[in-house]
């Protein structure tokens, strides 16, 4: 297994405006509707306070019932319509950054890999995410 200090990144431009990206994307509503990485996945809970010092945490659970946890960090830099960063429960950092590109946004999300799975699993599994937030905020 690899293990790497370097910080991941993965992106996704959304075929919608900036400041529709970024409500769908903290507004703990709609994170419910895309914050899992397949469709066996959902995400039953979501509470965010988005502000400096505030803290978001959703709820990820297999459909199913056999598995469960809890993703959340708090919020060090909140710059609306364009930047967040927070620090996760154990430490490492995560970036999004949105920014217009033509008549969509572009979602660029950086975090420090954890030691426990490989580095390209994580990054799949981050992207997998992201594209599942691109489907549901091009579709409503």
């Amino acid at each position: 297994m690899e293990t790497t200090t370097q910080p991941v990144t993965v992106q996704a431009t959304i075929n919608a405006p900036v400041a529709e990206v970024w409500n769908k994307w903290n507004a703990p509503e709609h994170i419910t509707q895309w914050c899992f990485a397949s469709d066996d996945w959902h995400a039953p809970f979501s509470e965010n306070d988005l502000r400096v010092g505030g803290s978001i945490k959703t709820t990820m659970a297999a459909k199913d019932g056999s598995f469960s946890f809890d993703f959340g960090g708090t919020y060090t830099e909140v710059e609306e319509n364009r930047y967040l960063a927070y620090t996760l429960g154990d430490g490492r950092k995560v970036t999004v950054s949105f920014e217009q590109e033509g008549d969509g946004t572009k979602v660029v999300e950086t975090f420090d890999p954890e030691n426990t799975h490989p580095v390209e699993f994580q990054q799949a599994g981050w992207q997998a995410i992201l594209d599942n937030f691109k489907k549901y905020a091009e579709s409503k």
